[in-house]
């Protein structure tokens, strides 16, 4: 990718809190960023590679950084590292951050997809989320979402099958979350359902995110094959270099479809998503000056 090609970043948008605040994504993304900085620092000095993932990623083939009205970032770790990494986010993560996961907080719901948030301190995010809260204790800082990737069923109806599995326990994890109950044995059959799963596709030529994320759709989920996410390669983000998927628009095409990507108008290059579609949608509340609600 040349950095020529990059759109340029030309409209600002806003996240508008409960009472009435605005506050510019761009305010939020350089808090999110700093958090991801942490974790690059924690990753690099345990050899562990974190790498871009999802709308992370195409914001950097399209603007060498966040796409303008992206209000959240996604990250991942190859499976292999996914206990080393825990342990050292555990042993190394600095006085300003803080993190959830199953591993260290059996409250965390292992179907919300990222399999960790890593949090900031003093801050404070309400996500819209229609079925499941965060039922951690530490806090609601603004984060960034952390999940494992590793091989999956090459047989397309196999891994719709293990994923069936995880949305059958999904209906229980969610009805009794709902009633103030904590699904332990359901979740926790969860956690090991999806790592068995990355066990036995061992030598599979698909790798993904675990098959503990019921969200996709049937049969659309993000699979790629192992040789365009590996070896990773390390592009511009933020005037920072992090790395993502080896052939990263290949990925892109597959996930968000063949125009994802910019487009050379003959003049400039434009963003192909229509602008009724560009508005931050995961953020309900949010304050960076503190932890609790404004």
């Amino acid at each position: 990718m040349r950095k020529e090609g990059f759109i340029e970043k030309k409209d600002h948008y806003d996240i508008v809190t409960k009472n009435g605040k605005k506050i510019p994504v761009a305010k939020l993304q350089k808090e999110v960023l700093s958090v991801m900085d942490e974790i690059e620092r924690i990753c690099n000095k345990n050899n562990i590679q974190c790498f871009l993932i999802a709308g992370s990623s195409l914001g950097m083939c399209n603007y060498g950084g966040f796409i303008p009205w992206d209000d959240d970032m996604d990250i991942a770790i190859p499976y292999p590292d996914w206990d080393k990494f825990v342990s050292c986010m555990k042993k190394d993560l600095g006085k300003d951050f803080y993190f959830d996961s199953y591993e260290i907080d059996k409250r965390f719901n292992t179907i919300n997809g990222p399999w960790m948030k890593v949090r900031k301190k003093n801050t404070y995010i309400e996500e819209v989320n229609f079925l499941l809260k965060n039922r951690c204790k530490r806090g609601n800082g603004i984060f960034v979402d952390v999940i494992p990737y590793g091989p999956i069923a090459e047989n397309k109806w196999i891994d719709e099958l293990e994923r069936t599995v995880v949305k059958i326990n999904m209906l229980f994890i969610v009805l009794l979350d709902n009633l103030h109950i904590n699904p332990i044995p359901f979740k926790s059959f969860v956690y090991w359902f999806a790592k068995k799963c990355f066990a036995w596709h061992r030598n599979s030529k698909l790798v993904s995110q675990p098959v503990s994320v019921p969200w996709e759709k049937f049969l659309k989920e993000p699979v790629f094959f192992k040789e365009d996410v590996y070896p990773l390669e390390k592009y511009e983000f933020e005037n920072r270099m992090f790395y993502s998927y080896h052939h990263i628009e290949n990925v892109m095409k597959q996930w968000y479809g063949p125009n994802c990507l910019k487009k050379w108008n003959g003049k400039e290059w434009e963003e192909t998503l229509p602008k009724e579609k560009r508005h931050p949608k995961h953020v309900k509340d949010l304050n960076l000056e503190g932890e609790s609600k404004e």
